[in-house]
């Protein structure tokens, strides 16, 4: 199978109780296989990652929010993986951004990756939970995030993955 490579813009939409919006993915070949993922998706052709972030979450959850709202870039990582039969080894940034009751109320989830479901985590469900959930250790990690007074400390690089191969 030929490697597709991707940049992609992800966000961490969070609500006022500090609960993380997570969409659901099967992959079609794979029966039972099943992941829950951030918002977000692949950068554009004249599209900066910002903008690629704002224009996701509007594709996404009908949420159209400035680019301004976006918080720093927070982590970073590398992840090879295949869907449907195409392999991928797609680069990530992920961003913060905190909406309000309103906004969550407003929100329409609907997109395609979406169609398995979406669901809000709070870092205790992270923590106790069987499912596959991506980037891994999210439980760990989410805290730091959630806590900082200040975002503009220098993005952390998660790692380098294979999640066909690499265990949980």
């Amino acid at each position: 199978m030929a490697l597709t490579k991707r940049w992609t813009s992800r966000v961490l939409l969070m609500d006022g109780d500090d609960r993380l919006l997570l969409l659901c993915g099967r992959d079609p070949r794979k029966p039972g296989a099943r992941w829950w993922f951030t918002v977000g998706g692949a950068v554009e052709d004249n599209e900066d990652y910002p903008q690629a972030a704002v224009r996701e979450m509007w594709e996404e959850t009908a949420l159209l929010l400035p680019v301004e709202r976006l918080g720093p870039v927070v982590w970073t990582r590398r992840a090879i993986f295949s869907v449907d039969g195409q392999v991928f080894d797609q680069y990530e940034e992920y961003r913060p951004v905190r909406v309000t009751a309103d906004e969550v109320r407003g929100m329409d989830v609907r997109t395609e990756e979406a169609r398995y479901g979406h669901r809000w985590w709070s870092t205790a469900d992270l923590a106790t939970t069987a499912e596959t959930v991506r980037p891994k250790k999210m439980a760990s990690l989410l805290p730091a995030v959630l806590a900082a007074a200040d975002l503009r400390q220098p993005p952390v690089h998660l790692g380098d993955f294979n999640e066909d191969t690499d265990p949980e």
